[in-house]
Parts: structure tokens; sequence; C-alpha cells
């Protein structure tokens, strides 16, 4: 006889019934005709405990397309140059999108995506600073392939195509031609955007410190993996307002972790996630692990004990044999920690 599930069991196997279900009424209705009570009777649950799991259907919906986009992948064998990868991230992004729309299939869950960020003003903040985010993660992995310039504006144009390219899918189907998408993607890198990176004219102090350093564990959005929070370098959090500065920590050479400060019942949490998993799930894919990313990023409403939430926090620690160093607080605090000159003695 089967043991009896733990509480933490029950609730993670209610959760998937619930994002099955949801993801089977989207599929069938879209986002805006489905309804919630149809959900949970597919789920065979109580539309209560659909919402004791999600805090609205918005929230459900993204977290229904996080799910999808965060599948796993291998890292590609053997060596790439950074044309070869991109075209490669290029061509699995196309692979994905559905050519013919089937208005019962699977591409109908996502076509309502972008519309229900335009309606609204937060979505839509949120989601600027999400895909600049998405920009300096695959821009570093570029860089790790080709060393010496900013690579970042390169990986703006190529999510600016691509995320056009999947719009066009469901509003003017026969109009994508994935080999043409793909070898523009390519092509971009041959072209000189000037791109540079602007360092933060906000300088804050940086307060030496000695504390303990005991973060709990967390994942790493980027690789799917344990994030290595015991390791020397920079945490930085980060508001949903303020992603951005992320590149900060990550362009004065440390080693960085940005932790995004928001809770499981803010909808822009599933955001959140699908956006970093649409992008990270490609780059995994299509880029050697020597090129991934050293910027990890986690989410969690606790700030990791770091600082107070909120959309526009800006703090950053420095960890050094197992202990946090240096803080400082404000725009740029990532920088001048990474920058600042600590002497410790362990």
């Amino acid at each position: 006889m089967a043991g009896r599930l733990s509480r933490t069991q029950a609730q993670l196997q209610t959760r998937g019934r619930v994002l099955a279900a949801a993801r089977e009424e989207f599929a069938e209705h879209g986002f805006r005709a489905a309804r919630v009570d149809l959900i949970a009777d597919r789920a065979g649950l109580t539309r209560g405990a659909v919402y004791s799991n999600f805090p609205g259907k918005r929230a459900l919906y993204f977290s229904v397309l996080a799910e999808a986009a965060d599948r796993p992948v291998e890292a590609p064998p053997g060596r790439r140059t950074a044309t070869e990868a991109l075209r490669e991230f290029a061509r699995i992004w196309v692979t994905g999108l559905p050519l013919e729309l089937d208005p019962r299939g699977d591409a109908r869950i996502s076509q309502d995506l972008l519309p229900e960020i335009i309606g609204d003003e937060t979505l839509r903040q949120t989601f600027g600073q999400l895909m600049k985010l998405d920009a300096i993660l695959l821009g570093l992995a570029l860089e790790s392939l080709r060393p010496g310039r900013r690579l970042v504006r390169v990986a703006e144009s190529a999510l600016t195509s691509l995320y056009g390219a999947s719009q066009l899918v469901a509003a003017a189907p026969g109009f994508v031609e994935p080999f043409n998408v793909v070898n523009a993607c390519e092509r971009l890198l041959q072209l000189d955007f000037d791109d540079w990176w602007p360092p933060s004219q906000s300088i804050v102090p940086v307060e030496p410190v000695d504390e303990e350093w005991a973060p709990p564990p967390s994942v790493d959005l980027v690789t799917g993996q344990p994030a290595r929070l015991d390791r020397d370098g920079v945490v930085t959090v980060l508001g949903l307002e303020r992603l951005e500065a992320a590149e900060d920590a990550v362009r004065a050479g440390a080693a960085t972790t940005l932790v995004i400060p928001v809770d499981a019942s803010d909808e822009r949490a599933p955001l959140t996630r699908l956006v970093i998993a649409e992008v990270s799930t490609c780059l995994r894919e299509a880029f050697p692990a020597s090129a991934w990313p050293a910027l990890q990023v986690v989410l969690d409403p606790s700030c990791l004990g770091i600082a107070a939430a909120g959309d526009r926090v800006e703090v950053a620690v420095r960890i050094r044999g197992g202990r946090v160093v240096a803080r400082a607080a404000g725009r740029g605090a990532g920088h001048v920690v990474a920058s600042a000159d600590i002497k410790v003695t362990l």
C-alpha cells in the first residue's frame, strides 16, 4: 500500500493537475474566453483550489506558458563560433513556431500573451525590463564566444526579430519564412552597432561589513540548476523596474547573482519565469556550456535577507570566503561593490 502524500507533495500534485487542465482550456478557447470554473472541472477540483494555487487567471496563464518554455535541454557537444551559436539560437526559436495556426492547438495558447501585456501598464514596464535582462544574458553568451566588444545590442536586435516573427505567425499566416529569419539573425554579428556599456553615473558609498552568509537553496533560472550562492562575487537585489542594472557588476568583472524580489502571489512572478525561460532554454541548447553567462538569476521575495523588497530596490553585497564583506544601496550599487577595494582579514 502506497504511503500518504506529504503536504508538499499533495500541493505539487494539485498544482500539476491545475496546470494540465488550464493548458487544455487555453488551447481550446484562448486566454480571454477560458473560464476558471471550467479549468477546475477539468482538473476535478473546486474553483477555490485553483485560486489557492494561483492568484488569478492571468497568473495561471503565465504559469502554463512558463512550464512549456522551461523544457529540459542538453548543451551542444564540441565548440561553436558566435555566428554558429546565434544561428542555432534563432533556428531553435523559429522551429518552435507553428507555421500553420491550429485554432484549437498549442499555438492558440500563446497568441494572447503580448495583447495582455500591452493592455496593462504595469506588465508593460515589467516586460520591458525583462527583455533588457534577456538581451544581457544572450549578449554575454555571445561575448564569451567573440570577446572584445559588447554584443548586447546584437542580442536586442535578434530578440526583436524573433519576437516579431512569433507575432506575425499568428497575425499573418504564411508570411513568415523561417530560413529568412534565421539568416537575418545570423548576419547581425556582421553589423557594427557602436555598442558600449554606459556605467552608472551615480556613485553610492560602499560600507565594509563582516556578516555571516547563509542563503537558502535556490534555482538559477538561466541554467535551470541549483544556484551557486556560496561562490565569491556580487549578489545584487534589483526590483522589477531596475533589472537592466544587472549588467553593472558583470562589467566590473565580478561573478554576479541577480536576485529579483517578486512574491508568488504576484502575477509578475510567472511572467518573469516565462520571459527568462524563453531565452534561457534556447540559449542552453544553442551555446556550449562554457559560454553560458556567469550571471545567475534567482527569484526570491525575501531578497535572501539582503534588502527590503520593492520594484525599484537596488542593493548589492560582496561575498568573499562565505561572508558578506561589503554592501551598497542605490543606483549603481552593483558596480561600486564589485569595483571597490575591500581588504578583509579572514
